[in-house]
């Protein structure tokens, strides 16, 4: 596949005062200007966007990707090998639905390169690219959205307030689990809430996330995809979208969840939409994404977890239950202090195989100590059968 059709080239000019910092992103990445970047041993693309078409409220989002760079190309590197690309701008289709297929084939390519496909910039709706990507990955994922909002509107032509619609009832069905971060519960209707809970997706208002992100770190670690729309990001930390919240994430909470997701070994892609630098007059929602992107690239490169709970790095725990399940297994890796349950899974059903160990927190034990179900093993059981 030739991606170089797709995309246009990086077109922001630094200033030569930045060239000439050794330290900076831009100096120790290949990025699309002159020559298309070699794939070859990559980690990670950038891949900017720029299709607004889904959206009917946010109009300027088109113009986001370059001003997020602008504030990225400038950040000092990481401890990482930063064996990162930047792919330039993905050119929009003759439509909507059009741009939606170019972000899956070129997800689905860096997918099977084993490459991480870091999209940001464009409406919220695109996701639903992302999200099609993996349809002939042959195996169910979990998806992670991070929005005040949760997006199940009745289909109309505003498709950023449909696309959840979309994802959930798409055809064929490859969706194993949907959670959903820091919504706010004066902008969600309850209907929406109870047709989630029936199907036993998990949902975290924002007050919920106050009391810890430890505790919502294990959703986090259980996706394959996470879409992050920055109005879930207070007014006065990420002003620039035209739906921006008084109430929300801080700009230090967002990154907190881009430094998990960038840890969890099973995550494939990530994408951070709605910015639009109309409502951003000093930039500064450029510089909130721009170092949750950082934070992701860090987390990378500082994961150490591997799958395979026989090997030493991990202690296994039997707790006793009364009743049915006899006993609940627990994994603890002994060098981050991570824990997983083990959920069994239906005989012949090994669809469900890899979603059968699924991460959970050490409450998680505890309660399963006191003789009790927990919450997320109950939610996975209930999916299983």
């Amino acid at each position: 596949m030739n991606l170089r059709i797709f995309f246009d080239p990086v077109s922001i000019e630094l200033q030569p005062s930045d060239l000439l910092e050794p330290y900076i992103f831009a100096n120790s990445i290949q990025y699309y200007k002159d020559s298309f970047p070699d794939l070859n041993g990559v980690h990670i693309a950038l891949v900017g966007l720029s299709e607004e078409r889904g959206s009917t409220t946010n109009m300027g989002a088109e113009k986001g990707a370059d001003e997020i760079r602008k504030k990225l190309y400038v950040l000092r590197r990481g401890a990482g090998s930063n064996n990162i690309v930047d792919l330039g701008n993905l050119r929009v289709g003759i439509n909507v639905e059009e741009s939606y297929l170019r972000i899956k084939e070129v997800c689905e390519f860096l997918l099977e390169l084993n490459i991480i496909p870091v999209l940001f910039g464009g409406t919220h709706d695109l996701d639903l690219g992302q999200f099609q990507a993996y349809a002939g990955s042959n195996k169910l994922i979990s998806v992670l959205n991070v929005d005040a909002h949760i997006d199940m509107n009745i289909p109309t032509e505003d498709i950023s307030k449909t696309h959840l619609h979309r994802i959930l009832l798409h055809e064929p069905n490859f969706l194993f689990n949907f959670s959903q971060l820091a919504y706010q519960t004066y902008l969600t209707d309850q209907e929406t809430l109870n047709v989630l809970e029936k199907l036993y997706f998990e949902m975290y208002r924002i007050g919920q996330m106050r009391e810890g992100l430890d505790e919502i770190e294990p959703v986090i670690r259980d996706a394959d995809m996470i879409s992050f729309d920055i109005t879930a990001i207070r007014h006065s930390d990420a002003a620039g979208n035209a739906n921006a919240q008084p109430f929300g994430l801080t700009g230090e909470e967002a990154c907190q969840i881009c430094w998990y997701a960038g840890l969890n070994s099973k995550l494939t892609s990530i994408g951070i939409y709605e910015y639009n630098p109309l409502f951003d007059e000093r930039r500064q929602t450029a510089s909130v994404i721009a170092t949750m992107i950082w934070y992701f690239i860090e987390g990378f490169y500082n994961r150490k977890e591997d799958t395979d709970f026989t090997s030493s790095k991990y202690v296994r725990y039997i707790v006793p239950m009364q009743g049915e399940p006899s006993q609940l297994t627990f994994y603890k890796h002994l060098q981050t202090e991570k824990w997983w349950m083990e959920v069994p899974f239906p005989n012949n059903k090994h669809q469900y195989a890899r979603n059968s160990i699924i991460p959970c927190s050490y409450s998680d034990y505890l309660t399963a100590n006191r003789s009790e179900l927990p919450y997320r093993w109950i939610n996975t059981h209930a999916k299983l059968i």
